[in-house]
């Protein structure tokens, strides 16, 4: 195995939307680093069951519509 083929793995802090931090390990950054999250499972509807809206305006729609008169 070469050496030096991990990346860095070390001490980072994690600021919720909240405000609220904590403490975990990632290779992500330098040492002592802080990552501030744009969204995070106390506050996404994925994860707290809040009401979300799905429009039906993607590729399903665009598809039935451009084959609508196909068959």
């Amino acid at each position: 195995m070469k050496n030096d083929g991990h990346p860095d793995y070390h001490s980072i802090t994690v600021k919720m939307v909240d405000g609220s931090t904590y403490e975990t390990r990632s290779t992500w950054g330098k040492e002592g680093d802080t990552l501030s999250l744009d969204i995070d499972p106390k506050t996404h509807p994925a994860w707290t069951g809040g009401e979300a809206r799905i429009s039906d305006r993607g590729r399903v729609s665009k598809f039935k519509d451009k084959f609508k008169g196909f068959a």
